[in-house]
Protein backbone atom coordinates (compact mmCIF):
# COMPACT_ATOMS: atom_id res chain seq x y z
CA UNK A 1 0.00 0.00 0.00
CA UNK A 2 1.44 3.56 -1.32
CA UNK A 3 1.16 6.17 1.32
CA UNK A 4 3.25 9.34 -0.23
CA UNK A 5 5.22 11.25 2.35
CA UNK A 6 4.24 14.36 0.82
CA UNK A 7 0.84 15.05 1.34
CA UNK A 8 -1.44 15.62 4.24
CA UNK A 9 -4.14 12.74 4.85
CA UNK A 10 -8.09 12.65 6.46
CA UNK A 11 -9.51 10.10 8.62
CA UNK A 12 -11.97 9.45 6.17
CA UNK A 13 -9.02 8.41 3.38
CA UNK A 14 -8.79 11.42 1.59
CA UNK A 15 -5.67 12.59 0.33
CA UNK A 16 -4.49 16.58 0.09
CA UNK A 17 -1.86 18.22 -1.92
CA UNK A 18 -0.95 21.81 -1.52
CA UNK A 19 -0.87 23.19 -4.94
CA UNK A 20 0.23 26.95 -4.89
CA UNK A 21 -2.00 27.76 -2.13
CA UNK A 22 -4.63 25.52 -3.52
CA UNK A 23 -5.51 21.65 -2.49
CA UNK A 24 -6.12 18.76 -4.59
CA UNK A 25 -7.52 16.07 -3.09
CA UNK A 26 -8.24 12.33 -4.10
CA UNK A 27 -8.86 9.05 -2.21
CA UNK A 28 -5.94 6.92 -1.10
CA UNK A 29 -4.69 3.61 -2.16
CA UNK A 30 -6.15 2.31 0.96
CA UNK A 31 -9.48 4.02 0.03
CA UNK A 32 -9.41 2.49 -3.55
CA UNK A 33 -8.30 -0.78 -3.01
CA UNK A 34 -11.16 -1.48 -0.38
CA UNK A 35 -13.43 -0.17 -2.77
CA UNK A 36 -12.41 -2.26 -5.51
CA UNK A 37 -12.83 -1.62 -8.83
CA UNK A 38 -14.12 1.82 -9.49
CA UNK A 39 -17.30 2.33 -12.04
CA UNK A 40 -18.40 5.29 -11.51
CA UNK A 41 -17.35 8.74 -10.15
CA UNK A 42 -19.70 12.25 -9.73
CA UNK A 43 -17.55 14.79 -9.34
CA UNK A 44 -18.65 18.15 -7.56
CA UNK A 45 -19.40 21.58 -9.42
CA UNK A 46 -17.04 24.66 -10.10
CA UNK A 47 -18.01 26.72 -7.58
CA UNK A 48 -19.25 25.05 -5.32
CA UNK A 49 -18.42 26.27 -1.96
CA UNK A 50 -18.13 22.97 0.64
CA UNK A 51 -17.22 23.26 4.02
CA UNK A 52 -14.93 20.62 5.86
CA UNK A 53 -16.48 17.19 6.38
CA UNK A 54 -18.90 17.77 3.70
CA UNK A 55 -19.41 15.42 0.73
CA UNK A 56 -18.18 16.54 -2.10
CA UNK A 57 -18.39 13.35 -4.43
CA UNK A 58 -19.76 10.12 -4.76
CA UNK A 59 -17.44 6.63 -6.44
CA UNK A 60 -19.42 3.66 -7.00
CA UNK A 61 -17.35 0.32 -7.52
CA UNK A 62 -18.37 -2.84 -7.94
CA UNK A 63 -18.42 -3.59 -4.29
CA UNK A 64 -20.34 -0.22 -2.92
CA UNK A 65 -21.04 3.25 -3.43
CA UNK A 66 -19.35 5.64 -1.13
CA UNK A 67 -19.30 9.04 -0.20
CA UNK A 68 -15.83 11.15 -0.80
CA UNK A 69 -15.55 14.12 2.16
CA UNK A 70 -13.76 17.38 1.82
CA UNK A 71 -10.77 17.73 3.71
CA UNK A 72 -10.74 21.64 4.15
CA UNK A 73 -13.31 24.12 3.97
CA UNK A 74 -13.36 26.16 0.64
CA UNK A 75 -14.79 26.44 -3.09
CA UNK A 76 -14.00 24.07 -5.57
CA UNK A 77 -11.94 25.68 -7.98
CA UNK A 78 -11.29 22.53 -10.50
CA UNK A 79 -12.79 18.98 -11.25
CA UNK A 80 -10.96 15.74 -13.24
CA UNK A 81 -13.92 15.68 -15.77
CA UNK A 82 -11.96 12.45 -17.16
CA UNK A 83 -13.11 10.49 -14.09
CA UNK A 84 -16.70 10.29 -16.01
CA UNK A 85 -15.09 8.51 -19.12
CA UNK A 86 -12.27 6.86 -17.10
CA UNK A 87 -13.35 6.17 -13.33
CA UNK A 88 -10.64 3.16 -13.13
CA UNK A 89 -7.86 5.75 -12.78
CA UNK A 90 -9.33 6.23 -9.01
CA UNK A 91 -7.80 2.59 -9.09
CA UNK A 92 -4.83 2.55 -11.09
CA UNK A 93 -3.33 6.04 -10.47
CA UNK A 94 -5.04 7.40 -7.31
CA UNK A 95 -2.14 9.68 -5.96
CA UNK A 96 -2.26 11.00 -10.11
CA UNK A 97 -4.84 10.84 -12.87
CA UNK A 98 -7.07 9.94 -10.24
CA UNK A 99 -7.45 12.85 -8.69
CA UNK A 100 -10.75 13.98 -7.82
CA UNK A 101 -11.24 17.89 -7.37
CA UNK A 102 -8.77 20.96 -6.85
CA UNK A 103 -10.60 23.17 -3.54
CA UNK A 104 -9.47 27.21 -2.82
CA UNK A 105 -9.16 26.62 0.64
CA UNK A 106 -11.00 29.27 3.00
CA UNK A 107 -8.09 29.10 5.81
CA UNK A 108 -4.76 27.17 4.45
CA UNK A 109 -4.14 26.47 8.00
CA UNK A 110 -6.72 24.00 8.00
CA UNK A 111 -4.57 21.51 6.04
CA UNK A 112 -1.82 21.53 8.70
CA UNK A 113 -4.25 19.82 11.10
CA UNK A 114 -4.57 17.01 8.84
CA UNK A 115 -2.82 13.75 9.00
CA UNK A 116 0.87 13.29 8.07
CA UNK A 117 2.42 10.11 6.46
CA UNK A 118 2.97 8.44 9.34
CA UNK A 119 0.37 9.26 11.66
CA UNK A 120 -2.24 8.08 8.51
CA UNK A 121 -0.20 5.01 8.28
CA UNK A 122 -0.86 4.12 12.07
CA UNK A 123 -4.46 5.08 11.16
CA UNK A 124 -4.54 2.52 8.41
CA UNK A 125 -2.04 -0.37 9.62
CA UNK A 126 -3.10 0.01 13.49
Amino acid sequence: MEIPDDLRYSPDHEWVRIEDGRVRIGITDYAQDALGDVVFVEVPEVGLTVEAGAKVSEVESTKSVSDIYAPVAGRIAEVNTELADAPERLNEDPYGDGWICVIEPTDPEEVSRLLDADAYRSLVEG
